[in-house]
């Protein structure tokens, strides 16, 4: 399943190049370079026959069904009909075992009826405008059982995740020709008006569909940056590996500003007037005042209460293989270590990638190899004048790489501001982070590491060196300051209207 023995990290991730869609022995998530981060196929829409009461419930659940009638949420009458009509149907689950995709599906399906019929008492309240007051606290057996066993089959988390339920495992084709075009999806599952392409419910889902459809070169383009470095073996990287270097980070960058481009189509898709009462379904239960306790899974773990993190578009891993790629230094803070926790939240696969992308690029030193310290660059050096070219190109890449994580994570903190802060004073994210400290800890990393490039490189300049700050250089160095100084004043501002500790 992609797995590895970490202690040596030279050999090579299986990152798919064919991601096998017809293989039902293997995960839905793979990493490959051809649907990045996507499921290796379409995700599976149809549940086998012996799963109809749930999905009757399911088709009837959302606010707005699917025939445009109200439904069970809308109506508050979820609870009761999983209490009178819903049997336990775990047996049924491991009957198709052996199939890992339709495995994908359901733990997606009860993901969907656990979040709805714990949180339907918030929904409740938050649309007569009265909070979101207590949750259910007791997950009963129906559900518990069989969500924990394909999670289990899965490696997922028993509750509600971003890739493998919510949002990468939760679309369809109307037209199968027609491919992953946006105006082509669909949502298989819905809490709100989903089922409704136009609603803002369903464009949240799509863009982020439409931002991960890109994942693929972003992949290839990493994996080509460590196979040129490893190729050097000790020795410092020639000329043609530097190139191969070079093609695969501009394979990256030009990934990263494609997923860029359609994040920013969020704001038409997705409506942030419209956000929060769709939210509401996907808090999680860890730092979560809906849920003080712990949630009671019946049948699961000797009745403990449980506790995990809700569905968050920061479980996404497109820009966490940036991050480590790149070798971001994060800092030393508890939001970092909830950012550890996050990892947690993917497919056992993706984490995998990511743990193997980081521990390779600290062993190839590959942040070292691609910018080089300021000695190789002197006039003095040995290098000849491609070489000394190469490695600028080096420079200019690795620069533009971080300006699109910068440019990611300032949208997203974006986002955050108008979707959530200006419109609930509810002080969690739905993963449980602090919703106005969290994001900004990632989002300062990236503007520290760049402002320290700069810095290093300014100096350089004044010393002699040959590679000098071009004019779009500096113009980005002066963005990264202006941001840095904006950031901290906003931050700042939202915590003493909050009543909150900056840090």
């Amino acid at each position: 399943m992609g797995s590895l023995d970490h202690t040596s990290t030279a050999a090579r991730f299986p990152v798919l190049d064919d991601p096998r869609p017809d293989d039902m022995s293997l995960p839905a998530f793979m990493v490959s370079t051809t649907r990045g981060f996507l499921p290796r196929m379409e995700p599976v829409a149809t549940l086998p026959a012996e799963f109809a009461p749930l999905e009757s419930i399911l088709q009837r659940m959302p606010v707005k069904t699917a025939s445009g009638t109200p439904g069970l949420l809308a109506e508050g009458r979820l609870g009761e009909v999983v209490d009178a009509e819903l049997p336990d149907l775990t047996a049924y689950v491991d009957k198709y075992k052996d199939n890992l995709p339709l495995m994908n599906a359901l733990y997606r399906d009860y993901s969907f009826l656990a979040s709805a019929y714990l949180l339907e008492p918030c929904h409740q309240r938050f649309v007569r405008g009265e909070g979101y007051g207590l949750g259910r606290q007791v997950l009963p057996a129906k559900i518990a059982r069989p969500i924990a066993r394909c999670a289990e089959l899965c490696e997922f988390k028993p509750f509600m995740e971003y890739a493998g339920s919510y949002a990468l495992y939760n679309y369809f084709l109307e037209e199968p020709s027609k491919g992953l075009e946006y105006d082509n999806l669909r949502l298989i599952r819905a809490f709100e008006h989903g089922l409704d392409p136009s609603s803002s419910e369903a464009g949240f889902v799509f863009v982020h569909i439409d931002m991960v459809k890109h994942s693929g070169p972003l992949v290839a383009g990493a994996m080509a940056c460590l196979d040129a470095c490893g190729s050097a073996g000790d020795d410092a990287m020639t000329l043609e590996t530097r190139r191969a270097f070079n093609e695969g980070l501009a394979k990256a960058v030009a990934s990263l500003r494609q997923i860029n481009q359609v994040m920013e189509t969020m704001w038409a898709k997705s409506r942030p007037r419209d956000y929060t009462s769709f939210r509401t379904f996907i808090f999680g239960i860890t730092s979560q005042s809906m849920f003080p306790d712990g949630v009671v899974y019946e049948g699961v773990a000797d009745g403990k209460p449980q506790s995990f993190r809700g569905e968050s578009g920061a479980n996404d891993s497109m820009i966490p293989l940036m991050d480590n790629l790149l070798a971001i230094p994060m800092p030393k803070t508890p939001l970092t270590e909830i950012l550890e926790d996050f990892r947690q939240y993917r497919p056992s696969n993706h984490r995998d990638f990511l743990r193997w992308v980081k521990e390779r690029s600290a062993e190839l030193g590959m942040k070292e190899r691609a910018l080089l310290p300021p000695a190789s660059l002197s006039s003095s050096s040995s290098l000849s004048p491609e070489e000394r070219e190469a490695i600028k190109e080096s420079r200019r890449l690795w620069l533009w790489a971080l300006d699109q994580v910068r440019d990611f994570r300032w949208r997203h903190w974006c986002f955050a501001r108008e979707y959530i802060l200006k419109m609930t004073n509810h002080p969690t994210a739905t993963g449980g982070s602090p919703i106005v400290t969290w994001l900004p800890n990632q989002l300062q990393a990236v503007l520290e590491e760049m402002d320290r490039l700069y810095a290093s490189w300014e100096e350089e300049a004044r010393e002699g060196g040959l590679w000098d700050l071009g004019e779009e250089q500096r113009d980005m160095a002066e963005l990264v300051r202006r941001q840095k100084d904006t950031l901290t004043k906003e931050v700042r501002r939202y915590c003493e209207e909050r009543g909150v500790q900056a840090r």
